[in-house]
C-alpha cells in the first residue's frame, strides 16, 4: 500500500508562527520581568506571575489564527489552567512559583508517557501540528498515514522520549530553583523549558526522517520483490 502524497506548506506561516512562539514565550516574559522588578518595585512573586500572561497571549493568538480548536489547542489550554490554578495555591514566593512551573512541565511529561496507553500518542497531534499547514488537505494526509505500522511506531517512540526528557527536564529544574537565586532562574528557566525542546526538535526531525527512509526503502524492496515474482 503507497503511502498519501504529502501536500504542498507554506514556509512563511511556519516563520511567523515559531517567531511568535520564540518572541511571546521567552524573550517577552524575560523582559517584563526584569522591567517590573527593577524599574517599578515588583515583587518577584508579582512580576513573575505577570509575566506568565504572554504564554496565554500566544496560545490565544494560534488558536485565533487556526480558527479551530484541535486536540492540540486543547492541551494547551489545560495546562494553562493548570499553570494558573497552580500559580495561585501555596505558598505565594517566587520560589514557589518556580517550583510549580517546573511541576506544569513534569505533568506535560507524566501526559506523554500516559497517552501512550491511548489510541494515538500525544506526539501524533504534535506531529499533525507542526508538520502541516492546519489545511483539510494536510489534517487528511497525517491522518491517513496511521495505517501504516512504522509511522505508529514512530509516534509512540517520538511520545516515550519526550516524556521522559520532560519528567528529567522538571526535576532538574525544581532542584536549581533551590540553589540559584531567582533573578538567574527567571532567565535560566525559560532556556532550559525551550533548549530542551529545540534539542526534541532536532533530534524528532532526524528520527521521523530516517524512519521515513526506512520505510521507504522496506516498500521499494516489497515493490521489487512482487515484480520479481510477477
Amino acid at each position: 500500500m503507497s503511502a498519501p502524497t504529502k501536500p504542498a506548506r507554506s514556509g512563511g506561516a511556519t516563520a511567523i508562527g515559531w517567531i511568535l512562539t520564540i518572541g511571546l514565550n521567552v524573550i517577552a516574559p524575560i523582559i517584563t520581568y526584569n522591567t517590573l522588578t527593577e524599574d517599578h518595585g515588583w515583587s518577584e512573586f508579582s512580576a513573575l506571575l505577570m509575566s506568565s500572561a504572554w504564554p496565554v497571549l500566544d496560545g490565544a493568538i494560534m488558536i485565533a489564527w487556526r480558527r479551530k480548536l484541535d486536540e492540540f489547542a486543547v492541551v494547551t489550554l489545560v495546562f494553562l489552567v493548570i499553570t494558573a490554578v497552580v500559580s495561585l495555591v501555596g505558598a505565594h514566593t517566587a520560589r514557589a512559583l518556580l517550583v510549580k512551573d517546573s511541576g506544569v512541565t513534569g505533568l506535560f511529561g507524566l501526559l506523554c508517557l500516559g497517552t501512550l496507553l491511548a489510541p494515538r500518542p500525544l506526539m501524533f497531534y504534535f506531529g499533525r501540528k507542526f508538520a502541516t499547514d492546519g489545511t483539510p488537505a494536510g489534517t487528511a494526509w497525517w491522518n491517513g498515514m496511521w495505517q501504516f505500522e512504522g509511522f505508529r511506531s514512530t509516534m509512540r517512540t517520538m511520545t516515550l522520549v519526550w516524556g521522559v526528557a520532560y519528567v528529567t527536564e522538571a526535576l532538574a529544574r525544581i532542584a536549581l530553583a533551590y540553589l540559584l537565586p531567582t533573578a538567574t532562574m527567571v532567565a535560566l528557566s525559560p532556556i532550559m523549558i525551550y533548549g530542551v525542546l529545540g534539542v526534541l526538535a532536532v533530534w524528532t526531525a532526524w528520527f521521523g526522517k530516517r524512519r521515513a527512509a526506512e520505510g521507504a526503502r522496506r516498500r521499494a524492496e516489497a515493490e521489487a520483490a512482487a515484480a520479481a515474482t510477477a
